[in-house]
């Protein structure tokens, strides 16, 4: 069923008009549909439109007005991972590890601009022309990055990581043949052993995803704190766990607590391990730390395109933090990290371990590893 922009936001506007407060969220949903029903019923009176494709223009104005408009088929398909718009005419979704086009547009750039801008105001998160770039996580655990013009030139761009809530096990692993049975029961050993355990790879290799299978096999009595930009980590398991997220700073560029500041905090709430999600900057300098100061056992993940390039990044890293030699930075990330475990992901769309490797007392300025697992090349 079509349903042209400018009739859409008409009708949009009368609801709005009828329930008196613009086009916010509104929190009761059921009052909300009724109101849309009424205001297309009496719109399409005398019509020849049966109750299918009113149903269906019902659904497209509730999905405008509370959800992600022409998007919200996507979000609510449990097989689709990831969506990408590249401005309205272009979209993108990630269905069983393969992306590709879809048959879906956005009527214009306006109902795109406008459909960010007001979800992201929802949530309290400034986004326009002044400050064009924007991340937000959702309450499923949904991630979402847009960019405006005149950054985005040729439209509004936007990226979703959507948050499966599926929890896989390391059986579920080894059936998907993600990894071996002798690299899971030796990384099994590493966590019960609380050797600290570095995860790195591509964008989309599952680096969260096997943190979080990792953190299964920690006793259920331990005491863990996990620092993340954006709250993704699942400990179910774990009784006493505390979770801890990082703010970023309002419209007005203040209030932001730092993964950094939160790793310190941490410190101070006697974890017996600490486990951090995806690190990009400054806050590797402490939680390195904390890893050489009576915290074995943590677990962080890294985005590098492999295990050597992860170290080396991580030594940069520690350079926006602190001014140390660059032999410095080396003994320090060789002392504090036992095995650094590279995903990847394959051609067909696969996700993988690539390698595990043991870091060894460094020679001088280099990184030496020992690889002990290594998946053949596809």
């Amino acid at each position: 069923m079509q349903l042209d922009y400018p009739t859409r936001q008409r009708l949009i506007a009368r609801v709005a008009q009828l329930q008196g407060n613009g086009q916010q969220l509104v929190s009761d949903v059921i009052s909300l549909r009724k109101q849309i029903l009424n205001v297309v019923l009496e719109h399409y009176s005398g019509t020849r439109l049966g109750l299918i494709e009113l149903q269906e223009i019902v659904e497209r104005i509730f999905a405008a007005m509370n959800g992600l408009d022409l998007l919200q088929p996507l979000m609510d398909d449990p097989q689709i991972t990831e969506i990408m718009v590249n401005g309205p005419h272009q979209i993108f979704i990630e269905k069983h590890g393969l992306i590709r086009a879809i048959d879906l547009r956005f009527d214009s750039e306006l109902q795109l601009s406008g459909m960010i801008s007001r979800f992201f105001g929802q949530a309290n998160r400034l986004i326009n022309e002044k400050h064009p770039i924007e991340d937000l996580r959702l309450p499923d655990g949904c991630r979402m990055h847009a960019v405006l013009p005149p950054v985005a030139p040729a439209g509004p761009v936007l990226s979703i990581r959507k948050f499966t809530g599926i929890r896989p096990k390391l059986d579920a692993l080894l059936a998907a043949e993600f990894l071996s049975p002798e690299m899971a029961a030796f990384l099994e050993q590493a966590v019960r052993e609380r050797q600290n355990i570095f995860i790195s790879g591509g964008t989309g290799s599952g680096k969260t995803t096997f943190l979080n299978v990792l953190a299964t096999v920690i006793p259920e009595d331990e005491r863990i704190i996990t620092i993340e930009d954006a709250a993704e980590l699942d400990l179910s398991t774990i009784r006493n766990h505390v979770r801890l997220e990082a703010r970023q700073p309002g419209p007005d560029g203040r209030d932001e607590i730092s993964m950094g500041e939160l790793i310190r905090s941490a410190l101070r709430m006697r974890p017996d391990r600490i486990i951090v999600g995806e690190v990009r900057g400054k806050e590797v300098f402490p939680m390195l730390q904390a890893m050489n100061t009576g915290h074995p056992g943590s677990m962080s993940t890294g985005h590098a395109n492999s295990a050597e390039e992860m170290l080396n990044r991580l030594g940069l890293m520690i350079l926006l933090e602190v001014t140390l030699p660059w032999d410095a930075i080396v003994r320090l990330i060789s002392s504090a990290i036992q095995i650094i475990v590279h995903l990847e992901r394959t051609s067909s769309g696969q996700r993988r371990i690539a390698s595990i490797a043991r870091l060894l007392p460094p020679q001088q300025t280099a990184f030496q590893f020992e690889t002990l697992f290594a998946s053949p090349a596809r």
